[in-house]
Protein backbone atom coordinates (compact mmCIF):
# COMPACT_ATOMS: atom_id res chain seq x y z
CA UNK A 1 0.00 0.00 0.00
CA UNK A 2 2.57 2.30 0.87
CA UNK A 3 4.49 1.99 -2.31
CA UNK A 4 0.85 3.24 -4.32
CA UNK A 5 0.73 6.36 -2.24
CA UNK A 6 3.90 8.03 -4.52
CA UNK A 7 1.64 7.03 -7.84
CA UNK A 8 -1.56 8.44 -6.65
CA UNK A 9 -0.22 11.60 -5.50
CA UNK A 10 1.93 12.24 -8.92
CA UNK A 11 -1.55 11.40 -10.75
CA UNK A 12 -3.53 13.69 -8.51
CA UNK A 13 -1.16 16.40 -8.95
CA UNK A 14 -1.94 15.96 -12.59
CA UNK A 15 -5.58 16.05 -12.52
CA UNK A 16 -5.50 19.50 -10.61
CA UNK A 17 -2.41 21.10 -13.02
CA UNK A 18 -4.97 19.60 -15.94
CA UNK A 19 -8.24 20.91 -14.23
CA UNK A 20 -6.20 24.54 -13.81
CA UNK A 21 -5.17 24.41 -17.87
CA UNK A 22 -8.69 23.90 -18.62
CA UNK A 23 -9.96 26.32 -15.96
CA UNK A 24 -7.64 28.92 -17.66
CA UNK A 25 -8.54 28.32 -21.23
CA UNK A 26 -12.46 29.03 -20.71
CA UNK A 27 -11.39 32.46 -19.21
CA UNK A 28 -9.39 33.90 -22.44
CA UNK A 29 -11.62 36.49 -24.04
CA UNK A 30 -12.01 36.13 -27.94
CA UNK A 31 -10.97 39.26 -28.86
CA UNK A 32 -7.51 40.77 -28.31
CA UNK A 33 -7.49 43.92 -25.58
CA UNK A 34 -6.16 47.27 -25.38
CA UNK A 35 -6.31 49.63 -28.44
CA UNK A 36 -6.96 47.28 -31.35
CA UNK A 37 -10.69 45.59 -29.49
CA UNK A 38 -13.47 45.97 -31.92
CA UNK A 39 -16.20 47.80 -31.94
CA UNK A 40 -18.15 46.03 -29.41
CA UNK A 41 -15.14 46.54 -26.79
CA UNK A 42 -15.19 50.44 -27.45
CA UNK A 43 -17.26 53.03 -25.61
CA UNK A 44 -18.79 54.99 -29.07
CA UNK A 45 -18.46 58.22 -26.75
CA UNK A 46 -14.79 57.99 -27.10
CA UNK A 47 -14.73 57.78 -31.35
CA UNK A 48 -15.69 60.59 -33.51
CA UNK A 49 -16.71 58.22 -36.74
CA UNK A 50 -17.39 61.89 -38.41
CA UNK A 51 -13.64 60.95 -39.60
CA UNK A 52 -15.68 58.65 -42.15
CA UNK A 53 -18.78 61.32 -42.82
CA UNK A 54 -16.64 63.62 -45.30
CA UNK A 55 -13.22 65.03 -46.76
CA UNK A 56 -13.28 67.41 -44.78
CA UNK A 57 -10.50 69.82 -42.61
CA UNK A 58 -12.15 70.29 -38.76
CA UNK A 59 -13.00 74.16 -39.77
CA UNK A 60 -15.33 72.74 -42.29
CA UNK A 61 -16.52 69.90 -40.21
CA UNK A 62 -17.84 73.32 -37.82
CA UNK A 63 -19.41 75.43 -40.67
CA UNK A 64 -21.11 72.41 -42.33
CA UNK A 65 -22.06 70.83 -39.34
CA UNK A 66 -26.08 71.80 -40.04
CA UNK A 67 -25.87 71.93 -43.35
CA UNK A 68 -27.41 68.55 -44.04
CA UNK A 69 -29.68 68.62 -46.74
CA UNK A 70 -26.66 69.80 -48.84
CA UNK A 71 -24.85 66.52 -48.62
CA UNK A 72 -24.81 63.21 -49.88
CA UNK A 73 -27.09 60.62 -49.55
CA UNK A 74 -25.44 57.19 -48.74
CA UNK A 75 -26.65 53.81 -49.77
CA UNK A 76 -28.70 52.00 -47.52
CA UNK A 77 -26.31 50.06 -44.88
CA UNK A 78 -25.86 46.38 -46.04
CA UNK A 79 -26.60 44.32 -43.30
CA UNK A 80 -26.09 41.09 -44.86
CA UNK A 81 -22.13 42.26 -46.23
CA UNK A 82 -21.31 43.05 -42.47
CA UNK A 83 -22.83 40.27 -41.20
CA UNK A 84 -20.54 37.98 -43.34
CA UNK A 85 -17.67 39.67 -41.87
CA UNK A 86 -15.02 37.57 -40.14
CA UNK A 87 -14.96 38.73 -36.41
CA UNK A 88 -11.52 37.30 -35.85
CA UNK A 89 -8.07 36.52 -37.51
CA UNK A 90 -4.11 36.97 -37.01
CA UNK A 91 -3.33 39.70 -39.15
CA UNK A 92 -1.10 42.28 -38.16
CA UNK A 93 -1.50 45.54 -40.41
CA UNK A 94 1.13 48.09 -39.20
CA UNK A 95 3.38 51.37 -40.54
CA UNK A 96 3.88 55.43 -39.81
CA UNK A 97 1.18 57.97 -40.26
CA UNK A 98 2.30 61.23 -41.73
CA UNK A 99 2.25 63.54 -44.29
CA UNK A 100 5.36 64.98 -47.10
CA UNK A 101 6.24 67.89 -48.66
CA UNK A 102 7.59 68.21 -51.47
CA UNK A 103 11.62 68.39 -49.71
CA UNK A 104 10.49 65.36 -48.54
CA UNK A 105 9.65 67.24 -44.91
CA UNK A 106 7.78 64.45 -42.92
CA UNK A 107 5.25 65.58 -39.97
CA UNK A 108 3.99 62.52 -38.20
CA UNK A 109 0.58 62.05 -36.50
CA UNK A 110 1.84 61.47 -33.55
CA UNK A 111 -0.78 60.22 -31.40
CA UNK A 112 -3.70 60.08 -33.67
CA UNK A 113 -6.16 57.49 -33.69
CA UNK A 114 -6.38 55.31 -36.45
CA UNK A 115 -9.45 52.87 -38.37
CA UNK A 116 -9.53 50.11 -40.07
CA UNK A 117 -12.94 49.62 -42.25
CA UNK A 118 -13.63 46.56 -43.81
CA UNK A 119 -14.65 47.24 -47.36
CA UNK A 120 -18.03 46.77 -49.11
CA UNK A 121 -20.63 48.56 -50.88
CA UNK A 122 -21.07 51.46 -48.07
CA UNK A 123 -17.21 51.83 -47.18
CA UNK A 124 -16.70 51.66 -51.14
CA UNK A 125 -19.03 54.52 -51.81
CA UNK A 126 -17.50 57.02 -48.88
CA UNK A 127 -14.17 56.18 -50.27
CA UNK A 128 -15.38 56.69 -53.99
CA UNK A 129 -17.13 59.80 -53.49
CA UNK A 130 -16.29 61.50 -50.67
CA UNK A 131 -12.55 60.60 -50.11
CA UNK A 132 -11.59 60.88 -53.67
CA UNK A 133 -14.52 62.60 -55.37
CA UNK A 134 -14.48 65.41 -52.02
CA UNK A 135 -18.20 65.94 -51.77
CA UNK A 136 -19.61 66.04 -48.33
CA UNK A 137 -21.66 62.68 -47.03
CA UNK A 138 -24.64 62.29 -44.23
CA UNK A 139 -23.96 60.71 -41.42
CA UNK A 140 -22.84 57.37 -41.15
CA UNK A 141 -24.67 54.50 -39.98
CA UNK A 142 -24.19 53.86 -36.30
CA UNK A 143 -24.36 50.13 -36.92
CA UNK A 144 -20.67 50.97 -39.08
CA UNK A 145 -19.09 51.49 -35.32
CA UNK A 146 -19.53 47.74 -34.30
CA UNK A 147 -17.42 46.68 -37.99
CA UNK A 148 -14.43 49.36 -37.16
CA UNK A 149 -11.24 48.41 -35.59
CA UNK A 150 -9.23 50.76 -33.82
CA UNK A 151 -5.96 52.13 -32.88
CA UNK A 152 -3.60 54.66 -31.90
CA UNK A 153 -0.23 55.96 -33.41
CA UNK A 154 2.78 56.75 -31.20
CA UNK A 155 4.68 59.91 -30.57
CA UNK A 156 6.81 58.61 -33.68
CA UNK A 157 3.81 58.35 -35.74
CA UNK A 158 4.17 54.68 -35.55
CA UNK A 159 0.96 52.28 -35.40
CA UNK A 160 -0.03 48.50 -35.49
CA UNK A 161 -3.28 46.36 -35.95
CA UNK A 162 -3.22 43.31 -34.73
CA UNK A 163 -5.56 40.13 -34.58
CA UNK A 164 -6.74 41.17 -37.86
CA UNK A 165 -9.30 39.10 -40.01
CA UNK A 166 -8.32 37.84 -43.70
CA UNK A 167 -9.99 40.75 -45.98
CA UNK A 168 -9.74 43.73 -47.77
CA UNK A 169 -10.12 47.33 -45.58
CA UNK A 170 -9.49 51.34 -45.73
CA UNK A 171 -6.72 52.05 -43.78
CA UNK A 172 -8.36 55.87 -42.23
CA UNK A 173 -6.03 58.46 -40.27
CA UNK A 174 -5.57 62.28 -39.87
CA UNK A 175 -2.79 63.93 -38.91
CA UNK A 176 -2.94 67.63 -37.73
CA UNK A 177 -0.68 70.37 -39.92
CA UNK A 178 -0.37 74.37 -39.67
CA UNK A 179 2.89 76.59 -40.44
CA UNK A 180 5.15 73.64 -41.06
CA UNK A 181 2.76 72.84 -43.63
CA UNK A 182 2.95 76.30 -45.02
CA UNK A 183 -1.00 76.65 -44.11
CA UNK A 184 -2.10 80.19 -41.92
CA UNK A 185 -4.10 78.11 -39.42
CA UNK A 186 -4.27 74.25 -37.88
CA UNK A 187 -5.86 71.97 -40.40
CA UNK A 188 -6.35 68.57 -39.78
CA UNK A 189 -5.78 66.31 -43.16
CA UNK A 190 -7.53 62.82 -44.05
CA UNK A 191 -5.33 59.67 -45.15
CA UNK A 192 -7.21 57.41 -46.59
CA UNK A 193 -6.04 53.88 -48.53
CA UNK A 194 -6.75 50.11 -49.10
CA UNK A 195 -4.85 47.04 -47.97
CA UNK A 196 -5.44 43.44 -47.65
CA UNK A 197 -4.80 41.04 -44.70
CA UNK A 198 -4.36 37.61 -45.31
CA UNK A 199 -3.93 34.70 -42.93
CA UNK A 200 -1.29 35.54 -40.17
CA UNK A 201 0.77 37.72 -42.89
CA UNK A 202 2.07 40.62 -41.37
CA UNK A 203 1.11 44.28 -43.91
CA UNK A 204 3.62 46.69 -43.85
CA UNK A 205 1.54 50.32 -44.88
CA UNK A 206 2.35 53.72 -44.63
CA UNK A 207 -0.33 56.03 -44.51
CA UNK A 208 1.01 58.87 -46.24
CA UNK A 209 -0.12 62.14 -48.32
CA UNK A 210 1.90 65.03 -50.08
CA UNK A 211 0.75 68.20 -48.73
CA UNK A 212 -1.55 69.82 -50.79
Amino acid sequence: MTKKLPLLLTLSIMLLLFAGCVERELVVSPYNSGLNAWGDETNIDDVNISDLDGNLTETDMVITENMDDQKMERIAFPVSEYYRLARRGKGTVRGSIYIKDAYDKKVFGAGTRLYLNPATSYSDQWYRESYIGGYKMKKADPRLFNYLRFTAANSDGKFAFYGVPSGSYYLIGTVKCGTECGYDTLKTIRIATKVSVYGNKVVEKDLMRMVD
